[in-house]
């Protein structure tokens, strides 16, 4: 038996989420029955592409496949929709005589496609490649993210340094020094004190 004190490692073992958009109904099912075979987990299907918008909406899954001849919504469409927010990995599912429009799937987003008539033993590499690719892109977006807030944190920081210098003949490692212990002792980020500095709301003790 586990112990409940064991960091809980069991999500990395949880089944990967999909949302299936096909309206055809055999090519869906197929589609199902493969992949849970395969250990993946179907949580909604559907024939429409504005469904299946609101499907990975609610449901949050994994992954989303997605043809791209569909009622209510084309597939590329609702590519755009779901990658947009990063809400889900894309596959994009193509006609052999749709091939021109892979660089538009691309384009709106989706990891990886898949020619139509497919093999089952085709499917799961895609499916793998796609949700590879978002993995990348959402590490990608979170490590830009937090490079823009540190650039941003630093600015501000030396701006206050400078303050601080000028204004009270600190040296510059005291100057941010104070910075620094003041947003522990505070528990507060760096970039808001350093801010509230060169407002004047936070000097040095005379």
């Amino acid at each position: 038996m586990t112990d409940p004190a064991d960091p809980p490692h069991w999500r990395d073992h949880l089944p990967t989420r999909v949302v299936i958009a096909e309206d055809e109904a055999i090519i869906r099912l197929d589609l199902k029955e493969t992949l849970e075979e395969e250990g993946y987990e179907i949580v909604g299907e559907t024939g429409r592409g504005d469904e299946a918008v609101q499907m990975v909406k609610d449901l949050e899954p994994d992954l989303a496949i997605l043809d791209i001849k569909m009622p209510g919504m084309d597939g590329l469409t609702a590519a755009r929709e779901i990658t947009s927010d990063r809400r889900a990995a894309v596959l994009i599912l193509t006609a052999f005589s749709q091939r021109d429009l892979i660089e538009q799937a691309r384009d709106a987003g989706a990891m990886a496609y898949l020619v139509k008539p497919f093999q089952r033993s085709e499917l799961v590499p895609a499916v793998e490649v796609a949700l590879g690719r978002f993995q990348e892109i959402k590490e990608l977006h979170a490590a830009t993210s937090n490079l823009e807030d540190q650039l941003e944190t630093r600015k501000v920081v030396e701006r206050a340094k400078g303050k601080l210098m000028d204004e009270h003949s600190m040296p510059e490692g005291d100057a941010f020094t104070f910075i620094q212990r003041t947003a522990m002792r505070e528990r507060r980020t760096m970039k808001d004190v350093a801010q509230q500095v060169i407002d004047g709301a936070v000097t040095p003790p005379a």
